[in-house]
């Protein structure tokens, strides 16, 4: 089977949707020809110069790593720079780049979620929600023979459409009265008469930076000079995707006890496992954050966790949680706590017909640690 470029990274877009990275992030296709075939693929969390090499000496045709090369402010990528010369080695070789950051943080079966299920953490929901994209929901009043007509075209325009179906609307036939007075020029019924006309009242949603264009289209389908209709801005709500992850243990555990499992469940990196808190407490209810997530021990204990598992954790952020009556803290390292992604990330690769492998050794920078 051969497989592009192109149409590999159309699945890795649409498994870690570029639209959820945060605004600072930069995500995507780096480097590489989107017509040309890829074979293998190595998934890594950084791209090192060890990095590149294994995949130079494998021949891979792509590397998709967690952490952008690119992140901060990049004014040149010659040679003769550090990031430079990795993508220059890259070309020259051969080898695009894909990076998949916040993006795959905060997606389902993203960094969280494979942190969260290698812990044995089961029922997830996210610490840190993104919010359903806003809808209006739309109310029209309509002669019940042009229902139709009026729908087809506000479905046109992009109303109607909820998850992976379309075409979406609820009716209910009433009756309408109007009366039309000087100046009106009614379709039905005529100036001076009180008019009672069979009308369908139809409900359906729609985006709401769609709502001049739905608007519009109402207008130019509907058969009455002065359509009636309601438009609602729906109330905030909370998707199943955002940062970090929440969920239960399937029996409960001591904190000492539960700390010796991450140490065994996740990868080992050079500096190890830390924990914060009373190691006799009971860990029931447990949040997760691949990488620095510092920034949600509030959610954390909002969530009511008994421990958070992170990474990069510092002195007097954890020692302040914990006098605030914050959850117990472990700080899994950075790496570590990502890396389980890197599995779930080759095992996409390969449904899409690119076969893939996982960098192995740890790419954490702190790698001495006396024994």
């Amino acid at each position: 089977m051969t497989v592009t470029l192109g149409r590999v990274v159309t699945a890795l877009d649409a498994a870690y949707p570029p639209a959820l990275a945060e605004s600072w992030d930069a995500v995507g296709l780096v480097c590489g020809d989107p017509d040309d075939e890829v074979r293998t693929a190595l998934v890594c969390v950084d791209v090192t110069d060890a990095v590149v090499e294994q995949a130079l000496a494998t021949g891979a045709d792509l590397i998709v790593a967690h952490h952008p090369l690119l992140l901060r402010g990049v004014e040149s990528v010659a040679a003769s720079t550090p990031k430079g010369r990795l993508i220059h080695r890259l070309i020259t070789g051969g080898c695009a780049l894909y990076s998949a950051h916040t993006n795959a943080d905060k997606v389902r079966g993203g960094v969280s979620d494979a942190l969260a299920e290698t812990l044995g953490v089961h029922d997830t929901v996210p610490l840190q929600p993104e919010p359903v994209a806003p809808l209006d929901k739309w109310v029209v009043m309509v002669p019940e023979g042009s229902a139709e007509q009026v729908t087809e075209a506000m479905f046109r325009a992009g109303a109607g459409a909820i998850g992976d179906y379309r075409d979406c609307m609820w009716g209910v036939v009433g009756t309408g009265q109007f009366l039309p007075v000087d100046g009106a020029d009614p379709t039905i019924g005529a100036v001076g008469d009180l008019t009672r006309v069979d009308e369908e009242r139809v409900e359906l949603v729609a985006p709401r930076g769609l709502r001049a264009r739905v608007l519009a289209a109402l207008r130019a389908a509907h058969p009455y000079e002065e359509p009636a209709f309601d438009v609602f801005a729906q109330a905030a709500l909370d998707s199943d995707v955002g940062l970090g992850r929440v969920g239960r243990l399937a029996e409960p555990m001591p904190l000492r006890e539960f700390t010796a499992h991450a140490a065994r469940a996740l990868p080992s990196a050079p500096w190890g496992i830390r924990a914060a808190g009373d190691p006799d407490a009971l860990v029931t209810t447990v949040a997760v954050c691949g990488g620095a997530g510092d920034s949600l021990i509030g959610a954390a204990a909002v969530a009511g966790a008994d421990v958070y598992v992170t990474g990069d954790l510092r002195h007097h952020v954890v020692d302040e949680a914990l006098r605030a009556g914050g959850p117990a803290l472990i700080d899994a390292g950075h790496w570590a706590t990502e890396f389980p992604w890197c599995v779930s990330a080759a095992e996409l690769l390969a449904e899409n017909g690119c076969a893939a492998t996982v960098f192995q050794p740890p790419t954490d920078p702190f790698n001495v640690v006396p024994s």
